[in-house]
């Protein structure tokens, strides 16, 4: 943990891994998720926009090996001495068949001498079969895999209601299986979540911390527009956190972390003409900060309520 942080961010982390900053690379691998196409539901969850959280790349005609193609040589043009996450983030991208998923991997797995240091897959823990996870085991003997799923909140009615359909219990199970198999996990949440409450993020960090997930991203519900949930915050549904509940709900969410578990992200960031609420545009360096003054206002830090560490019950304050 950097020395002046009561929590402990991605970036310090990846130069004492790596020895240089990292920077990634967002791809389209034009996927899909089994609550849009139907197997589990349509529209997908109540809060994703119609790219998916994601690019929208391919959609607009950019081919996969273009999109890498372009975006290591943004890197290089920043510094040349910069590495690169090949960061496969649109949708669920290990609900395909075999075949698809060796496509893609090997467009990286060609780019591998350029720089690219990391692979993350973003998908979900119900679509994350057996044959998927060997495959990214066998990249994982070439470059570091992470494999970033969503939990997004330990509650599985609140799951249902946001057209999740999958269970806190398949979160701990997909971790599990990808941890026998070697690979890194980043685990998602997101605070605010329509029935959640802060005692929902207590939960939903305890969850995080008793999976062992290598990572954690963390960031406040938002409404972007063309989703579900932009009909239920127009109609009075939905209450968004303001910033200085939100960082208070924060802190108590890195209390309960594992203390070596790394925050890849404490905030959204969605453009200000796609996201209509919550309308406070806070730069995430001074989300930063103001995290860290609260932990310190409190005496605690990352970790300080981890209910495995000695003298801590779980719950906590």
């Amino acid at each position: 943990m950097h020395a002046d942080l009561r929590f402990r961010p991605l970036r310090p982390y990846l130069i004492e891994r790596f020895g240089h900053p990292i920077h990634r690379v967002a791809l389209d691998a034009g996927s899909t998720c089994p609550n849009r196409d139907g197997t589990k539901g349509y529209g997908g969850c109540v809060y994703c926009d119609v790219e998916g959280s994601g690019t929208g790349a391919l959609r607009t005609g950019s081919e996969l090996a273009q999109q890498l193609s372009d975006g290591i040589r943004r890197v290089v043009r920043r510094d040349p001495e910069f590495g690169v996450i090949a960061y496969f983030q649109s949708y669920s991208n290990t609900y395909v068949e075999p075949q698809r998923l060796d496509q893609v991997l090997s467009i990286v797995e060609a780019r591998l001498e350029d720089g690219i240091e990391v692979v993350a897959v973003s998908t979900r823990p119900d679509t994350l079969p057996e044959w998927a996870v060997d495959r990214l085991r066998r990249l994982a003997e070439r470059v570091s895999v992470w494999v970033e799923l969503g939990l997004e909140v330990a509650d599985d009615g609140i799951l249902e209601r946001i057209k999740r359909f999958h269970t806190v219990e398949e979160f701990e199970q997909a971790v599990e299986r990808c941890h026998a198999a070697g690979l890194e996990v980043v685990g998602h949440a997101i605070l605010g979540l329509p029935g959640d409450g802060r005692d929902g993020a207590r939960r939903s960090a305890e969850v995080l911390a008793r999976s062992k997930c290598a990572g954690v991203k963390v960031h406040n519900l938002m409404v972007l527009r063309r989703t579900v949930l932009e009909r239920w915050w127009r109609d009075g549904e939905v209450e968004i956190l303001e910033p200085e509940t939100y960082v208070s709900w924060l802190a108590d969410f890195v209390e309960r972390l594992g203390p070596d578990q790394v925050l890849h992200r404490i905030t959204g960031d969605a453009p200000l003409e796609e996201r209509l609420a919550p309308r406070w545009d806070l730069h995430k360096s001074a989300v930063r900060d103001l995290l860290n003054a609260e932990l310190a206002a409190r005496g605690t830090r990352q970790g300080s309520l981890h209910p495995t560490l000695p003298g801590v019950e779980r719950g906590g304050r």
